[in-house]
């Protein structure tokens, strides 16, 4: 009778290297980190901000402040609402680590003048002064 010998190679079991692994899982979760970030949408729905005939799709970098600006005058800044002395108080925090800070302002075409207002003069008072207001192209 025939006998086979089985050569060592064949008697290794398949092994699943954890380095190689590793790697793809982490390098996966800083991609959607990454992606995260850059897809940030700090905006109300339930604002509605008025329309310009001059309107331009504007390039949004990833640091920028987005204050909304709803119709009864509440200021939502990250889906958190601030009174104006709050406001005021994170915007000079910002501005004393980012000089240059750029801010966009959504106010609802409902809202009073004088909240946006109120908005600028937060701004003034931290020293920001790269600030651009969120219009809709008239169609």
């Amino acid at each position: 009778m025939a006998r086979f010998t089985i050569s060592e190679y064949q008697k290794q079991r398949p092994l699943i290297q954890m380095a190689p692994l590793i790697d793809i899982v982490f390098l996966t979760l800083v991609f959607f980190m990454t992606l995260s970030i850059f897809n940030q949408q700090e905006t109300e729905i339930s604002i509605s901000v008025p329309k310009a005939q001059e309107a331009k799709e504007a390039v949004r970098s990833p640091g920028e402040i987005i204050i909304n600006v709803a119709k009864d005058g509440a200021v939502i800044v990250n889906q958190k609402k601030l009174a104006i002395v709050e406001l005021e108080a994170m915007l000079q925090k910002i501005a004393s680590l980012f000089p240059s800070q750029p801010v966009i302002i959504r106010a609802d075409e409902k809202t009073y003048h004088e909240s946006v207002v109120n908005v600028l003069d937060a701004c003034a008072k931290a020293n920001i002064w790269n600030i651009s207001f969120a219009t809709r192209k008239d169609e």
